[in-house]
């Protein structure tokens, strides 16, 4: 059943690894292929380069033990488990790191069929034993990396990740939302304060019309008034 083609408002995500002879699977590149295309053609560039600069660093004689490629399978495969949960959780939004590191760089750089060469090549020398080391070496290897990748980029992402401040005291106290710092306080201060305020302030009151014994200023005024 073909799958129904992607609206403009609500586009598909684009799956890097996808199937070109199946039509449902193909028409995930209709809305924009070219950018997906260049970062998997430019990131595998990148990474073949750098494949071939170690296995050339580093020879090997057919039948020998093909360490270099041992090597770059176990760290691509780890860097893989890395790649997996950052782009899950760090550049879940990123539409081109995953075709670019993944599927460009690492499946670039990391190389299967050649693990499957010399394995071919190590039996051909005569060195079955050789060869059945390295088969099993380099996969119990590669599926631990990818493990060991995966769960310390989680951890170190868990460690790092935004802690809660707790609450916000001035705001409980009423400091920033209530001005009426007094009315937060608590139940047995505000209401002596409130008395005393209101007794100052009606001391004040009275005083102003000459009916007070406080101060000079409310009997001077009292009797400018008589």
């Amino acid at each position: 059943m073909p799958s129904p083609s992607p609206s403009p408002s609500h586009p598909r995500p684009v799956d890097p690894d996808v199937d070109l002879s199946d039509p449902g699977e193909r028409a995930e590149l209709r809305p924009a292929p070219w950018p997906v295309l260049g970062a998997i053609a430019v990131g595998g560039a990148l990474g073949a380069l750098a494949r071939h600069g170690l296995a050339v660093a580093f020879p090997h004689e057919p039948g020998d033990f093909d360490g270099a490629t041992l090597a770059i399978n176990t760290s691509g495969c780890f860097l893989i488990g890395v790649l997996m949960e950052l782009v899950a959780t760090v550049w879940a939004g990123r539409r081109l790191v995953r075709p670019f590191l993944g599927v460009g760089v690492l499946g670039g750089y990391t190389t299967f069929s050649t693990y499957v060469v010399d394995v071919q090549q190590s039996v051909d020398a005569g060195a079955v034993d050789t060869a059945l080391v390295f088969l099993a070496v380099s996969v119990v290897a590669a599926l631990a990396a990818v493990a060991a990748g995966s769960a310390l980029a989680e951890r170190a992402l868990r460690r790092h990740a935004p802690t809660d401040p707790g609450p916000d005291l001035g705001a409980d106290l009423g400091v920033v939302a209530n001005p009426g710092l007094v009315a937060d306080v608590g139940p047995d201060l505000s209401p002596a304060l409130s008395a005393d305020t209101h007794a100052d302030a009606g001391g004040v009151a009275r005083d102003g019309d000459g009916d007070g014994d406080g101060d000079g200023c409310g009997s001077g005024s009292g009797g400018g008034a008589r």
